[in-house]
């Protein structure tokens, strides 16, 4: 039956919280990350960035000026955002220096082209990768160059920002809310005075948000909203209002009973009353037998949303594929109400209002050649120019794309250096060569020269997919051999690569070396591998799944050398996915001493190859938490540095220990740190008092092993810093950040000398 919500929640003040003291401690953290930033003695650190940019990256949002179609803003994930007033061809970073970096929508008011509203947090769950939480709701009043934060820090993640056509301080966001853990700051709300004051009006319970809002083209007073439980679907559904927001009901009328899962919503401007919705319908068959793994469906109201009916009669399995909770969007044409787009997986297209789909075209030119030759996967946004409808500008992981013929053919617009690294690492040439993994966008390398704008990209992939993606992980040089590159996909499907041969392809330059363990004994690996090269024989490589396991011939064959450490998964939000290793690390003074850390915070060490390990982690009051970083000192042989994430529980805490007698006993080292999540520390190679740290926001360094950190971010954007290295020749440090691509900056005044 059909229910009417009327959200009887207060008037929320500047700061967007309800009950919760988490947006209150994370003010505190940016200040103090500003206020250290500030008066750093390092404060004047110059970081260069080297790119890469042909590889694109993942694109959460597209905005362009109603009445300059060359004015485009776009939204990485995690990558800031970006404005050009040239359709492309040079672009410039607009939202660097805020509380966030990571982007769920953008909207530009139509009355007024210079108010620009944005909604922080990315827009799709990743247990094993990442989906940062944002900071609420930001308002720009000057076309993005200046910035102000207008609250709702709770919501974490906002699906969807709607303007009223006639009054830009009249704002609509659909706060999708925690991701790992429950709460209440989720639904819709609603601003009249330009964010000054919020009101919740639509509130279905602690664990539903509201991740899509459609607001009909002729009366603004009509607004759609498309509820989302991210993990059962039971409470997902889609509600209708006609008194701007004050008040909901529940469509129901032809639509699945559900469970349901992520939907996406949109009107047709030129049938008003026209509208779509696509889903991911979880409702099983007849019998209790689950449709394949996820239901995409397309459903249409000529009623502004009272009834509704399946239109689509073309299996819509191949949009999704398994992905449906990563995207769900819906465009219609703006003079055809019967031609649609939708987004998912892949991207297709309707001429008959659902009924039938075809694939866009993917002839794609490229403005730096990547080799690749069809459309990226994983759509999250597409513009239709209303003026001519045949322009499209296309968000996906890959990038962003510009067609000018409905999606025949493309531009591939991979001029902004966003790429989400995972890893990096660097070699020993003159000059020295940069290697990393990515985020659905394979694994490059590349020198660490600037980025020059009208120069084609020197970075080049190690390998490519047939799809012109993959995710890469942990990408490593064989010290021996400068062609030879060793590098991962997803869950242990690691290769080795001569760099010499056909990098899209493969062929015979690339042999597949999976750890695979003998029939009654399947190893596991997790969304992600570490592995490395040991220290002591360039032939003999270490992996970490629930075992650690270990290859003397160059990953020819593998065999354990531990038992099974993984700690138990699950759980509702699947915060421990596999609870295997998540870290290894190999002692640089004692052979055969190594350690294992996991997903649920456990640490193991052996110190004779593997034949005995113990737990040094249980009964230390150590966090239960995901081990972002295990350092096995290359000053004092028993000393191991340990980092911790909470990113997968909401908790932005700072984690980080040192032990000075191989992990017997622990210390915190955080210090004056800021509360930000913690990736990854690292020694200074010179000196044993240097420490560097990178964070979910920036950078730090410590020059008394912890006892006092400085910020050395300096020009750095706000952007998360997942790895980083010290090259010991060159005396820099080189920062893979997960959505503006490499930095380089010197440690010459660190070191201090």
């Amino acid at each position: 039956m059909s229910k009417i919500l009327t959200a009887l929640v207060p008037i929320i003040a500047l700061s967007g919280t309800v009950s919760s003291q988490k947006p209150i401690d994370r003010a505190v953290a940016w200040r103090l990350h500003q206020q250290m930033a500030r008066n750093s003695i390092y404060k004047d650190i110059s970081w260069r960035p080297v790119g890469p940019r042909l590889q694109g990256g993942r694109i959460e949002a597209i905005a362009v000026h109603p009445s300059k179609p060359h004015t485009i803003y776009v939204g990485p994930g995690s990558g800031n955002i970006w404005k050009t007033d040239n359709n492309g061809s040079t672009w410039t970073p607009i939202f660097e220096h805020e509380s966030t970096f990571t982007i769920g929508d953008i909207a530009i008011a139509r009355s007024d082209p210079n108010v620009v509203w944005v909604g922080t947090g990315e827009t799709q769950p990743r247990h094993s990768g990442y989906s940062f939480a944002g900071t609420g709701v930001f308002v720009s009043r000057d076309a993005g160059r200046t910035w102000t934060n207008t609250g709702l820090a709770e919501t974490h993640h906002i699906g969807k920002v709607l303007i009223h056509p006639a009054n830009p301080d009249i704002v609509y966001v659909g706060a999708i809310g925690h991701f790992w853990s429950h709460n209440p700051e989720r639904g819709v709300y609603k601003t009249t005075d330009g964010g000054k004051t919020w009101r919740k009006t639509l509130f279905i319970s602690d664990k539903t948000g509201v991740v899509d809002l459609a607001m009909h083209p002729s009366n603004p007073e009509i607004l759609l909203a498309a509820a989302w439980q991210v993990t059962h679907g039971q409470e997902s559904g889609l509600y209708k209002s006609v008194d701007g927001g004050d008040t909901w009901i529940e469509m129901t009328k032809g639509l699945p009973k559900g469970p349901t899962g992520r939907a996406g919503l949109a009107f047709s401007p030129s049938k008003p009353d026209t509208v779509y919705a696509f889903l991911d319908n979880w409702a099983p068959f007849e019998g209790g037998r689950r449709r394949k793994i996820v239901g995409a469906e397309v459903y249409r109201s000529d009623d502004r949303g009272d009834s509704w009916r399946k239109v689509n009669t073309d299996d819509l399995y191949p949009v999704f594929t398994i992905y449906g909770w990563k995207f769900c969007d819906v465009r219609v044409s703006p003079e055809d109400p019967d031609e649609i787009f939708i987004l998912g997986n892949r991207a297709y297209h309707s001429k008959d209002g659902g009924k039938t789909f075809g694939r866009i075209g993917e002839q794609i030119l490229r403005l730096h050649d990547t080799k690749g030759k069809v459309m990226h996967l994983d759509h999250h946004d597409l513009w239709i120019d209303p003026a001519n409808p045949s322009r499209l500008i296309l968000g996906n992981d890959g990038g962003l794309f510009i067609s000018n013929d409905r999606g025949a053919t493309w531009l591939h617009v991979n001029n902004l250096p966003i790429g989400e690294f995972y890893f990096v690492a660097a070699d020993m040439a003159e000059p020295y060569t940069i290697y990393g993994g990515t985020q659905d966008n394979a694994a490059l390398y590349g020198p660490a020269k600037s980025i020059e704008p009208f120069r084609n990209d020197p970075w080049q992939h190690v390998f490519l997919d047939r799809l012109t993606g993959g995710d890469a992980f942990v990408t490593l040089p064989d010290p021996t051999n400068k062609n030879i590159v060793y590098y991962e996909h997803q869950h242990g499907a690691m290769l080795r690569m001569d760099i010499t041969g056909n990098v899209l392809t493969g062929g015979p330059s690339t042999k597949h070396i999976r750890p695979r363990g003998p029939r009654n004994d399947r190893w596991r690996f997790s969304w992600y591998m570490p592995f490395l090269i040991s220290k002591y024989d360039p032939k003999t490589l270490l992996a970490g799944g629930n075992k650690v396991v270990k290859s003397s011939n160059r990953g020819e064959t593998w065999q354990a050398i531990s038992p099974d450490l993984a700690d138990k998964g699950g759980g509702e939000r699947a915060v421990v996915p596999f609870g295997t290793i998540t870290m290894l690390a190999e002692s640089p003074r004692q052979e055969g001493l190594i350690y294992a850390g996991t997903e649920g915070g456990s640490l193991h060490i052996t110190k004779n190859g593997g034949t005995k390990w113990v737990e040094v982690t249980a009964g230390k009051n150590l966090p239960d938490k995901w081990v972002s970083r295990v350092i096995a000192s290359r000053h004092v042989t028993s000393r191991v540095y340990l980092s911790h994430t909470g990113f997968r529980e909401d908790d932005f805490e700072k984690y980080i220990f040192v032990s000075e007698n191989f992990g017997k006993t622990w210390r915190s080292i955080a210090g004056n740190l800021p509360a930000e999540s913690i990736n990854v520390v690292r020694e200074d190679p010179q000196n044993p008092e240097i420490l560097y740290v990178g964070t979910d926001l920036g950078v730090y360094a410590s020059t008394d092993r912890g006892r006092r950190w400085h910020s050395i971010c300096g020009n750095l954007p706000t952007t998360p810093v997942h790895d980083l290295v010290i090259h010991p020749r060159e005396r820099e440090i080189i920062v893979a950040t997960h959505g503006r691509s490499i930095f380089v900056a010197s440690v010459r005044e660190i070191q201090g000398h």
